[in-house]
């Protein structure tokens, strides 16, 4: 198992070395082909999320995945030193499905992350940068994520950011009764924030996006009004609550709207709920009189809450986690030696065609039946000479002294000369 994960997330990074790394899904493509490129690596991937940037690769070498980091992101790995985490071989295995399987996440539990590493996947095995160890991989995590929420109750209750976020507005007005929620971008998170905001009591959506057709769709699920996107700030005024979750690589309000905004608002109190990374709203909005700006890492205290209740759940997904580990650690074990495998039935299909062949010089004309006869008496001498060693083999894939055996079995067959001449 050649795997190799370097990474960040809101366990080990604040939010503002985590906006540094963000890749927003348009430039992914872009991210994967150099990644790809770097030497050693055969196959990669690149997790982009409002938490966290992760950079998954199988490699034939130790990879620099810190020079990656240097040479596409233009930052120094020095800069962000203290916060990185780096996992290879079995310790990724278990990372990338507790990731999956949402255990990961800053609310355990959430159903979101599952969606995002399978988008993230989707892209990079359309690119061709996915295809063997790390389909595998990959593969076996959506199936360990679907049976941890079948096997526990971790996902019992809806918990996601967007439902975090509805309750930390809740929690500012003491009941969202009559407030205006402004939703700035029209993505999945949106829609989502939406739902819970409504849920709560929000009356009135207001959808802004860059592609207006998607905010007139959603405006009109939640029976609001979509705002074309170069009207943003001159129609903000009417929002209680601004939501923001663009993929925009600089803050979409900065201090000048602020002012602007309060003004309007004659200085009625505005929330900014940002969940977007790279944040849409700039830290220095935080210090203008009635407004008030809350982004993703604002909302663990929130998600603190909800833990406590999974705490339990979570244990008993931790399980899980280990013995399908343990489990994928022993496949990927026993895939190892099937190139010895293969190779030997083949040296010894060799033999026995060879031998067939110059039997049949010596015997002369056959019937059908004699060639069938002879065929299934040699093929059966041959499975029975190969039971042994192939059995041993696949037996001994987890045992420590699985590769003595496997070197011994290509000595004993001279099954290195071939594959050489080969």
């Amino acid at each position: 198992m050649n795997f190799h994960l370097i990474g960040v997330n809101h366990n080990s990074a604040p939010l503002e070395v985590r906006e540094r790394l963000a890749v927003s899904e348009d430039r992914l493509p872009e991210a994967i082909g150099a990644l790809v490129q770097q030497p050693g690596v055969e196959e990669g991937m690149v997790l982009s999320t409002c938490n966290r940037v992760e950079v998954l690769a199988s490699a034939n070498q130790q990879p620099d995945l810190r020079d990656f980091l240097r040479s596409y992101f233009g930052i120094s790995p020095d800069e962000i030193r203290p916060h990185i985490y780096e996992f290879q071989e079995r310790a990724v295995v278990r990372h990338v499905f507790r990731v999956a399987a949402s255990l990961d996440s800053m609310v355990v539990g959430e159903p979101q992350i599952l969606g995002q590493v399978k988008e993230a996947y989707a892209i990079a095995r359309g690119l061709g940068a996915v295809h063997s160890a790390l389909e595998q991989l990959l593969s076996r995590a959506f199936a360990v994520a679907k049976r941890v929420r079948s096997e526990t109750a971790i996902g019992s209750s809806s918990v996601s950011i967007a439902s975090v976020a509805a309750q930390l507005a809740e929690k500012i007005f003491g009941s969202l009764d009559g407030k205006t929620v402004y939703l700035v971008g029209a993505g999945k998170m949106a829609e989502l924030a939406a739902r819970h905001l409504i849920a709560h009591g929000a009356t009135r959506i207001i959808v802004s996006n860059r592609t207006f057709e998607r905010a007139a769709q959603m405006a009109e699920a939640f029976g609001g009004n979509a705002i074309p996107f170069e009207r943003l700030h001159e129609t903000a005024e009417g929002a209680d609550i601004i939501l923001t979750s663009t993929g925009a690589p600089e803050p979409l309000f900065r201090k000048e709207h602020g002012e602007k905004l309060r003004s309007r608002r004659r200085n009625r109190p505005v929330f900014f709920i940002d969940i977007a990374v790279p944040r849409n709203v700039a830290p220095e909005m935080n210090k203008l009189d009635g407004i008030f700006v809350y982004d993703v890492d604002d909302l663990q205290a929130v998600a603190a809450s909800n833990g406590v209740e999974r705490k339990k759940e979570a244990e008993r997904a931790e399980k899980i986690i280990e013995a399908e580990v343990d489990r994928f650690a022993s496949r990927m074990k026993s895939l190892a030696v099937v190139p010895t495998i293969l190779s030997l039935q083949e040296y010894c299909e060799a033999i026995r065609q060879a031998e067939i062949d110059r039997t049949r010089g010596r015997l002369g004309k056959i019937s059908p039946e004699q060639e069938a006869a002879i065929d299934a008496m040699t093929r059966g001498i041959i499975n029975k000479l190969l039971h042994t060693p192939i059995t041993t083999l696949k037996s001994s894939a987890a045992d420590p002294e699985a590769a003595t055996i496997e070197d011994i079995v290509r000595k004993l067959f001279n099954l290195n000369s071939r594959k050489a001449k080969g």
